[in-house]
Order: C-alpha cells, then sequence, then structure tokens
C-alpha cells in the first residue's frame, strides 16, 4: 500500500532500522519521524499523521535523534570525514543521502610506483630489449626489476602485487630471458599454470604476442584444446605451456604422451597463487610434489599473488621450497571509498540502489557477492529497477559467463552481479565502480583493482551487511583495515594424501627409499590391494583405483548432483551443500532465474531435475538441519584464555529434514515449517575445534526456563563465534560449521570440507581474538531482543531456523570466557540436544 505524505501529497517511504525502530520519512518534502517498531505499516502511518497533526513532525530536528541511534552520521561528522578530500557529486549525494550510516570514507590513491633500472640495463636479449621499445617500455618499475634479476639468477621467487600492476611482464621477460640462453627447440622448459581455463585463455594472447616476435613458442594445453592442436603440441612441444593444475593431474596419473612433454620443464610458474587455499590448495601443494618427481630438472618456481598475511609462508607451504618475496604496488590512480552501513533498509536494497544510481550516469559497475544466492538476488532486484545487470558466477556453464564477459567488456553491458570468480585478472575492460559486500581487505584491494585502471577516477563501496562481523566494523572501521586474510592449506588431509599417494604410483612407480612422509598411507594402500609391490618397486592395482581416481575432483572432495532443465544439463552442485539446496521442492536460483526441484535422486543416481515457477512467485526457501559429531582423534589441545581448546578429527553425521519459505524481498519466513517426506542423510569426516563453555550463573538464576536458557546462550555463542571471527581467519565463515551440544556446554566448529580445509586451524590458531571480538559484538549489538538479531546472533546458515538463541545468555558466556574463567573438556552427553 502507498502512503501519501500529509504535508505534500508525495510517497511516503516507512522502513525498519537496524535497531528495531521504525523510520518514516518523505523524500520531497524532508519530513521524517522515528517511531516504535510495529509489523503494520497501517498502524506505523497512523500513528505518524497524529503525531503530525500535533505538530511533532519537522522537517529538521530528527538527524540528532537518528545521530543518537546510531543510525546515520551527523553532517559535521561527515564533513570531518571527507578533509580536504574533493567527492564528486555522485559520491557527495551518496555520502549526505540519510539513508545510511557512513563507517568511513577515504581516498584510495596509490603513489607513483617506484622505478627501476632501463630496459637495456639488465643485460636482456637483444631481441627482447627492441620489442620493449616497440611498446613504448624504456624504463621498468623496481619490483620488475628486482623479480627479472632474481628469476634470472634461478631462484624461486614469489610476486606480491596488486591487479594491472605489471606482474605478468615481471615474470615473462625473465623466462624469455632464460629459454633463449638454456632452451632448446621440442622441449617444454616453462610451464604457466593459471587457476581457471577462462583466465588463461584471457592471458594468453598478451604472452603470445609478446613471446612470438623473440621466436619463443607458447601453447593453450587444457580440457577446450581440439585434437588437432594437441596433437600438433604433443609432435612439436612449445617453449612455453599454458595450462591448468586439473590438466597436470589428469595426464600425468593417465601416463599419456601429453605428460611425458612435462619431464623436461625447468620453471613452473603460478599465477593468482592467492586462490590455492583449501582443499583445492592441498590438491595442487600434492601435484607440485609429483610434478617434482616426473621432472629431470630441479625445478624452480615462480608464483604471483594478490596480497595476503603472508605470502611467502604461503607460498612455502604450497610449493615445498623456499621462496623469496618481492613486494609490487599498484599503478598510480584516485577511487572514492565509502565503507557503508545500512541502517534503514537491507543490505541489497543499498547494492542496488548504489549500482542503480551509478549506472544511470553511464558508469560500469561490478557487484560482489558472497554467495550464489546473493548474487542470483541482487541481479533480480535491480533488474526490477530497470538495470541493464546479468549474474556471473560459478555453477553457470562457461559459453553463458564467457558471453556475459564480452557484452561488459562491449559496453552492451553496465553491469554484473558476480562471485568471488571475478576477482581473478580476466579481462573485462573498463570498470569505473566496485561495490562489495563484507570480505577481507586485501581482497577488496584487489577487486577495486579493477576500478579506474585506465587512469579515471574510481568508485568503491563496501557494503555492510546484516550480520556480525558487519556490525563490528560499523563501530570499528579501521579494524577492518587490519585484518588481512589468512588463507591456509592442509597438507596432512587424511583424503587428499590417500588419493594423491595413489596417483604418485600412477605417475611413477614409488621406489622403495623414497617418499619417507607417506610410509603409513602407501602401506594402508598396499594392504587394501589398491597398491603392489613389484620387483622392489611400488606400482597401481589399475583395475581396482582406476575409477575412485577417474571420480576424484582437485577442488573439493565429495561427489556432486548434477542439475538438469528440460532434459539439459545446467550445472552442478557438490554434496553436502547440495542437500540444502536441491531437495524437494526446493526453490533454486540459476542465472538470475528461480526454479523449483521437481525431483531429487539421491543418493542412488546425484540429479536433480528443475521446473519452472512463475516471475512473481513470492518466496524461496531455507532448509532445516541436524548434526552430530563424533570425536575421532585429538591432535592438538591448549588452554585459550582459561578454557580448554582441542583441534581434533571428527565424523559429522548431517541430516536434511526440512525447510522454511522465505519471501521474497523481505527475508521473512512465512507458514509453517515443512517435513521432508524422507530426510536426507549424509556423513562424512572433517577436522575441526571443540571447546568447553562457562555456564552462564546469572542469566540462569534469572530465568524461568533454565534449560532452554542455557542451551540457547551456548548456540548462540557458536553462531557469533564463527560469524565474528569471520575476518580475523581471512573470510573462512562460509567453509566452518557449528554445533552446541544440549546443557553440555560443549561447542563444535568445523571445516565443512570433507577429510578438512585448514579452516578451523586458522580458528584454533587465533582463537583468543576471535573470543574478545564476538563479546563486543554482541555487547555493542543495539538490539533489546532476548533471541538478538541479525547483527549478533542470527545466522543465515543455521539449521534450526535462528531459534534457541539467547543474546544475554551469550554475552555473559563470552565475558566469563575472556575475564579468564577455567573450564576442562567434557565427554558428550547422549540425550543432548545438537542444535546447528
Amino acid at each position: 500500500m502507498k502512503f501519501s505524505c500529509p504535508k505534500c501529497k508525495s510517497k511516503i517511504g516507512i522502513q525498519k532500522t537496524f535497531n528495531k525502530k521504525m523510520h518514516v520519512s518523505c523524500e520531497n518534502c524532508g519530513i521524517e519521524d522515528l517511531l516504535e517498531f510495529s509489523k503494520n505499516a497501517d498502524e506505523v502511518f497512523l500513528e505518524f499523521l497524529s503525531r503530525f497533526d500535533k505538530g511533532l513532525v519537522t522537517e529538521s530536528g530528527l538527524s540528532e535523534g537518528l545521530k543518537g541511534e546510531g543510525i546515520v552520521r551527523g553532517e559535521n561528522e561527515i564533513k570531518e570525514m571527507i578533509g580536504d578530500n574533493k567527492p564528486d557529486k555522485i559520491t557527495e549525494k551518496i555520502l549526505y543521502s540519510k539513508k545510511d550510516y557512513i563507517s568511513q570514507y577515504k581516498v584510495l590513491s596509490n603513489p607513483e610506483p617506484k622505478m627501476g633500472c632501463k630496459v637495456e640495463d639488465l643485460g636482456l636479449d637483444e631481441s627482447i630489449i627492441k620489442h620493449l621499445k616497440e611498446l613504448k617500455i624504456d624504463q621498468f618499475y623496481k619490483f620488475q626489476q628486482d623479480s627479472i634479476e632474481e628469476i634470472i639468477f634461478g631462484e624461486n621467487v614469489v610476486i606480491e602485487a596488486p591487479t594491472a600492476s605489471g606482474k605478468t611482464e615481471a615474470f615473462l621477460i625473465p623466462v624469455i630471458q632464460r629459454i633463449k640462453k638454456d632452451g632448446s627447440d621440442g622441449n617444454v622448459f616453462a610451464i604457466f599454470v593459471y587457476p581457471t581455463k577462462a583466465l588463461a585463455r584471457d592471458q594468453y594472447p598478451k604472452i603470445q604476442e609478446f613471446a612470438e616476435i623473440i621466436r619463443i613458442k607458447t601453447k593453450v594445453f587444457d580440457g577446450d584444446t581440439k585434437l588437432e592442436e594437441r596433437r600438433e603440441i604433443i609432435d612439436n612441444p612449445p617453449h612455453i605451456l599454458i595450462t591448468n593444475f586439473d590438466v597436470l593431474h589428469y595426464h600425468m596419473w593417465h601416463q599419456t604422451k601429453f605428460s611425458s612433454l612435462l619431464a623436461s620443464t625447468r620453471i613452473l610458474v603460478t599465477d593468482e597463487a592467492h586462490v590455492y587455499s583449501g582443499i583445492f590448495g592441498t590438491n595442487v601443494h600434492y601435484i607440485i610434489k609429483r610434478l617434482k618427481r616426473i621432472c629431470t630438472n630441479k625445478l624452480q618456481f615462480v608464483a604471483a599473488s594478490a596480497t595476503l598475511d603472508d605470502a611467502q609462508g604461503f607460498c612455502q607451504k604450497l610449493f615445498g621450497e623456499k621462496m623469496q618475496k618481492i613486494q609490487g604496488s599498484g599503478k598510480k590512480g584516485r577511487t572514492d571509498f565509502a565503507m557503508l552501513f545500512p541502517s534503514l533498509r537491507t543490505q541489497r536494497a543499498l547494492m542496488v540502489e548504489l549500482t542503480k544510481k551509478l549506472t544511470q550516469k553511464n558508469h560500469k559497475t561490478m557487484v560482489f557477492n558472497n554467495s550464489h544466492l546473493n548474487s542470483e538476488l541482487l541481479a533480480i532486484q535491480a533488474k526490477k529497477q530497470k538495470v541493464n545487470i546479468k549474474v556471473h558466477r560459478a555453477g553457470l556453464m562457461a559459453n553463458y559467463r564467457t558471453s556475459v564477459e564480452r557484452q561488459f567488456k562491449d559496453d552492451s553491458l553496465q553491469a554484473i552481479s558476480c562471485t568471488p570468480t571475478l576477482e581473478l585478472g580476466i579481462d573485462v575492460g573498463n570498470v569505473d565502480c566496485v561495490i562489495s559486500s563484507t570480505i577481507p581487505v586485501n581482497r577488496l584491494i584487489q577487486r577495486i583493482g579493477r576500478a579506474a585502471r585506465k587512469g579515471q577516477r574510481g568508485y568503491a563501496f563496501l557494503v555492510l551487511g546484516n550480520d556480525p562481523i558487519s556490525q563490528y566494523y560499523k563501530n570499528h572501521p579501521d579494524d577492518y583495515f587490519e585484518d588481512i586474510e589468512k588463507i591456509y592449506i592442509d597438507p596432512k588431509n587424511p583424503f587428499v594424501e590417500e588419493f594423491q599417494v595413489l596417483a604418485m604410483a600412477c605417475d611413477m612407480p614409488i621406489s622403495k627409499h623414497e617418499l619417507k612422509e607417506h610410509k603409513e598411507v602407501i602401506e594402508y594402500h598396499i594392504i587394501n590391494e589398491n597398491l603392489k609391490e613389484f620387483n622392489n618397486r611400488i606400482i597401481p592395482n589399475f583395475d581396482k583405483i582406476n575409477s575412485m581416481l577417474n571420480d576424484y575432483s582437485i577442488r573439493g572432495i565429495g561427489k556432486s548432483i548434477d542439475i538438469f532443465l528440460d532434459g539439459k544439463k545446467v550445472g552442478d552442485r557438490v554434496l553436502p551443500i547440495a542437500l540444502e539446496e536441491l531437495y524437494k521442492d526446493a526453490i533454486y536460483f540459476l542465472a538470475g532465474i528461480r526454479y523449483k526441484v521437481k525431483e531429487f535422486n539421491y543418493p542412488k543416481n546425484n540429479y536433480a531435475k528443475l521446473e519452472r515457477i512463475p516471475r512473481d512467485y513470492p518466496y524461496y526457501t531455507k532448509s532445516l538441519t541436524e548434526e552430530w559429531p563424533t570425536i575421532e582423534t585429538v591432535f592438538e589441545r591448549r588452554n585459550a584464555n582459561g578454557i580448554e581448546v582441542a583441534f581434533c578429527k571428527l565424523h559429522i553425521e548431517k541430516k536434511v529434514y526440512g525447510y522454511v519459505n522465505i519471501e521474497l524481498g523481505q527475508e521473512i519466513t512465512q507458514g509453517e515449517k515443512v517435513q521432508l517426506d524422507t530426510t536426507l542423510e549424509y556423513d562424512f569426516v572433517t577436522k575441526g575445534i571443540v571447546f568447553h563453555a562457562p555456564r552462564p550463573l546469572k542469566i540462569i538464576e534469572e530465568s524461568e526456563d533454565e534449560e532452554y536458557t542455557e542451551a540457547s546462550g551456548y548456540h548462540a555463542t557458536e553462531h557469533i563465534v564463527i560469524e565474528g571471527s569471520n575476518m580475523i581467519t581471512g573470510g573462512v565463515s562460509q567453509d566452518l560449521g557449528g554445533i552446541s551440544l544440549g546443557t553440555s556446554g560443549l561447542i563444535f566448529i568445523y571445516d565443512g570440507a570433507i577429510g578438512g580445509s585448514g579452516a578451523s586451524k586458522a580458528l584454533y590458531d587465533r582463537f583468543e581474538k576471535a573470543l574478545e571480538r564476538s563479546m563486543f559484538i554482541v555487547k555493542e549489538c543495539p538490539c533489546k531482543n532476548e533471541s538478538g538479531c541479525p547483527r549478533c546472533t542470527f545466522s543465515y546458515r543455521c539449521g534450526n531456523n535462528n531459534e534457541y538463541l539467547h543474546k544475554y545468555s551469550a554475552l555473559e558466556i563470552l565475558e566469563r570466557i575472556n575475564s579468564g574463567e577455567k573450564t576442562e573438556l567434557i565427554d558428550p552427553i547422549e540425550g543432548d540436544k545438537p542444535l546447528v
């Protein structure tokens, strides 16, 4: 229903604020009021009219009230924040809109990068110098000079530099110099590895153009390489081979003709090395180890990475070698940056409005979302406001994603709603603005690196959300810039190790004296007849292990569910997350359109069939789940403040038993919970932490239902620690699951990936900081609800539909932990209700 302004008859807007008040305002004449919360908009409007008639509603005076409530900033505060900077009209309008809380505004400007020597001063081959001069390059940046010198000298190097800073030249020029000096025709000298086929194909023309003029052969070999091109590569190997780790893995263990080309490799260049974290990175660690085994020369390693907490340490673990770090810098440019907290609307509503404002001024805009679902929902809502936008995310078919990139590059598309897939260096042409949901600062800088690449003024907006970490950054914006991402791999993941040791034996027989660090796994495989001893060597039993290795994905352990529409495969989703999104009658999002799951076949054939639904269908769905943890092995234990915490191997039993309907745009649960006809079950082994929380004795004493208050306090604590520690552990909360066991006080937080990804270990190592931040999140949240709100205790991943939560009980638990109260781990009690 539309409400009219009693003063000027324009449309009145009624918004719920983040601290559960109702803000009533007229954009035309500026009158506004702040009222108590009510679900009934009619009641709110009638109270507003009554106050207007009494002369209590004015054009001015409310700003102080909104400021006092922490809903908006005062004009003087914003002026102080702007200082001597001169934001343009678009930015100024956003900063002074009074619709959102401006947590931070600053101008991000890179100084002129440090210059290095002239191109002729490094002793490069004449053909390289000549070509650089043709490209109007007379002088290197300092980091390029350092990289060229070290790589030519044979050192293992990590080049840490932002997008579009000249990283490619920093490794391409010295590799070509090495080939001119030491290479020979018919032998692969260097392998350039990219994380995706799309990025490899995007970079290939740039590399080829440079190399061919100097008579260096380069070729791409990936899943899209045609048969005749493959034959040409095998018959006439290039000096530089461009590929990905999936291809290396497949061809090495199949011992194909292609794999025999790899033996001559002298240098492995890995671009976008920061992508190789978690399960994928752990597999890549082993593939690099396998490549070392089959190469006749000692390999030299070069990695190029975005800014990380410890790029050198991470790459040393990934490559298993000592590495030297060279620090690059971005190109000169100016970007207006604002951190916005949507206090009068949802995060998505703010992101949609920013997209609309910028595209209306013909600014090409990339909107980064943190999940598949959010990228789809944002595109749907932006399209309704006539924004020319499309979705780009993993799980969509490659040809669709390529067409979106092409349309954006040739200016026929104004905006892309994407997930981190577009963080990588794929060239999508000019970008004027980047809008991002909450992510670690180094990844934000990587995204911002896409804006204003051509020297024009850029815009970057970090839009905080309806979640605990956003609540924290609203009040502590400076901490955001300190929380650099920690990425991780876990070479001791037992499942990865088991598969990769089998692959090693397939690449090349294992001699008795090697791979002592994998002795136990090798013995396990021999006992199970996966490997066998022959002529004093260990060889694979292909008949038994062929299908096991063929089914194995290096990008994630576990099978996938194939998704079909009209008999054609349109995507896939990995287990166990697929169970939470593709159960029968679930609403599933694909390329900006919602579909209903009409058939779900699991665990037999692992497929889901979709059907179309009306465009105006008002709901989407969210699953209800239950989990039970069992500790199998304790790896480490220690005290954090006073509480005992253990890092361990866990067995998780997971069940999806029902779902709720959520109204699109309102994000409110509608109707009763729906029980599934058949509960979907899945169990897996992973790694995680367990700690014993202290009892919230004061709150229990005041409570009428002691058991509910205590169990709900532990459940809320589990949510807060996962969501609130997000940036401390490098934005890994989406990789973590959690369970609190009834009134036992036991709280489990575990890696969502089978076998473990390293995410929970990152939390274990920084646990004290996570606990302190969690306490501030609850303390500073202004909501008065017993159960809390999305900005303190709620989690959008909660399998219990955010029930059984007690904010004040959780606050007491966290205060007791941070004051040093001691607890010891106990065994789970039979009959405890698990809350997830």
